[in-house]
């Protein structure tokens, strides 16, 4: 039995929940070698529940600011209803990803739709930025001309919102770390409940003082708020989208520990990118005269590079040392 037909016995053996890697290696004429590993593990499900319960409380709060917002005449109550319907929609583009990343590879698409994540996080940050400039305009019409807004109304309705989104942000603070998609999801709750403090604020001063430019003043504040919370997601999404290294992978440290391997004397066309916004996949050429090392050696970069770099997916080819490796970008440095 080969080493890749008893890692496939073993995955049947422990059930399709069970993770592994395997590798494969064979020589060809050509005096190269191939080998790949991968993670079989299912992607996360992106905590669900978490998605439907923050989706279901924020079209509440959208409902109840925007009746409110109209009834108190305030530009900063209707932008924060603004801003967390962009939220709403931001947070089911989201709920969507996840579904469809956990959609099995198939002939089309090779590596299943996990991609779909990035392209949710840019949507987010590109529908919050949107929704800010949105928000800006209109606080420049009623900066210029300030109209009566109700304080207490304000008030309560903005507080009310700090806590639908402080508890929002919370349900989604476990999985911000991990998951640049959930991250979006947990920025988005936790500007809308600073947002949302900000304009209870502004409904405190206007019932004491009567300044109303301070509300479309407020607006100004939450525009702000908003797109410096989106700036650090528009540029991860937009990096994840054009094939960067991700930030949790060190290329570099990568390249020094294939490199360091025994008996490789070369690695180039190492390339690595995010498949998702939790995994990670790897290509490399491996120079290594002294012959193939087996399926084991295979077996034991793809757990290692899975293990200490977060590399998901490796795809490992190693060469024999002929003068045209046939690739098209080598040398290394490139």
């Amino acid at each position: 039995m080969s080493a890749h037909q008893h890692d496939e016995s073993a995955h049947e053996a422990h059930g399709p929940g069970h993770d592994h890697h395997h590798g494969a290696g064979h020589d060809h004429g050509h005096g190269h070698g191939h080998g790949h590993g991968h993670h079989h593990g299912v992607p996360p499900d992106g905590k669900s529940r978490a998605f439907a319960i923050a989706v279901t409380l924020n079209v509440a709060i959208v409902v109840i600011q925007a009746v409110y917002g109209f009834i108190a005449h305030s530009t900063a109550l209707l932008a924060d209803a603004g801003h967390n319907l962009s939220d709403v929609l931001g947070l089911l583009l989201a709920w969507g990803a996840i579904y469809l990343s956990r959609r099995q590879p198939t002939e089309r698409y090779t590596y299943g739709l996990r991609g779909t994540s990035i392209l949710a996080s840019l949507a987010n940050a590109a529908l919050l930025c949107i929704a800010s400039g949105a928000i800006a305009l209109e606080a420049v019409m009623r900066l210029a001309n300030p109209s009566p807004v109700g304080g207490i109304e304000v008030f309560a309705v903005a507080t009310a919102g700090i806590v639908v989104n402080g508890f929002s942000a919370w349900l989604f603070m476990a999985g911000s770390k991990g998951d640049l998609n959930v991250r979006g999801a947990f920025l988005h709750m936790l500007g809308d409940a600073a947002v949302s403090a900000g304009v209870a604020i502004s409904g405190l001063v206007i019932l004491w003082t009567h300044w109303y430019w301070v509300d479309p003043v407020m607006s100004f504040v939450v525009v702000g708020v908003v797109l410096y919370g989106t700036w650090g997601l528009l540029c991860d999404s937009v990096k994840l989208s054009l094939n960067a290294v991700p930030q949790q992978v060190d290329a570099s440290a990568v390249r020094e520990y294939l490199a360091a391997l025994p008996g490789v004397v070369e690695v180039h066309d190492l390339h690595v990118w995010g498949l998702s916004t939790t995994e990670n996949s790897l290509t490399a050429h491996l120079v290594m005269p002294g012959g193939h090392p087996g399926d084991v050696f295979i077996c034991q970069i793809t757990a290692k590079l899975l293990s200490e770099y977060q590399v998901h997916h490796a795809t490992i080819q190693i060469d024999l040392g002929a003068t045209d490796h046939g690739c098209a970008l080598c040398p290394a440095p490139v």
